[in-house]
Order: C-alpha cells, then structure tokens, then sequence
C-alpha cells in the first residue's frame, strides 16, 4: 500500500493549492478517503472525507466552504482544492484510508504566509 501526497507549498493568504494523492496497492475505488493536517504542536485533525464513488463528502467546519474534496477513481487519485487559505490552515497535510487499520502517506507541507 502506498499514498504520495503533492502540491503544497507556500502560498499568500487569500491563495488557493490544489493537492493531489495518488494511491496504489490496494483497490482504491472500494475505499473512502481522507484528508488529515496536522499544525506544529497540535494533534492531527482531520479536514475532509469522500466516500468510494465520489457523492458523499464531509467537511470540518473550519474549512467549510473553503475546500472541496474530490477522487478520479480511474487516476487512483484523490484531490483537495484549498480556496481562500488562511495562516491557521498552515499545517502538513495528509491522505489516508482505513482498512483494518489507518494507512497515511508521508504528508506534504502547506504553509500559508505574506
């Protein structure tokens, strides 16, 4: 199993980053997925899930709005459209499924300054 998260960076406050998580290893369109972040000092916390078909999404309240999530299950890819970003969602930012137990990939690093 293996989940490669790209497409962070640093962006201004207002911008927008669009990251993408290629999955491989196991059968991803069965699976619902997930974006976690996790700020310097804080707990992981997670930011959007998608169900397997693409139709049913949750958000957090705090990027409500803001976000969208989506998957292309023929791409083994799941995506997170960042609107409108903030200091406060500077954090490293996570994909992940669950099957038997949780499965991440190495993160990649969003961070949101002037």
């Amino acid at each position: 199993v293996r989940l490669v998260e790209s497409g962070g960076g640093l962006v201004q406050p207002g911008g927008s980053l669009r990251l993408s998580c290629v999955a491989s290893g196991f059968s991803f369109s069965g699976f619902r997925m997930s974006w976690y972040r996790q700020a310097p000092g804080k707990d992981r916390e997670l930011v959007a899930s998608i169900g397997s078909a693409g139709g049913i999404t949750d958000y957090a309240e705090a990027v409500k709005g803001r976000f969208t999530i989506s998957r292309d299950n023929a791409k083994n890819t799941v995506y997170l459209q960042m609107n409108t970003l903030k200091p406060e969602d500077t954090a490293v930012y996570y994909c992940n499924f669950v099957f038997l137990q949780p499965y991440w990939g190495q993160g990649t690093q969003v961070t949101v300054s002037s």
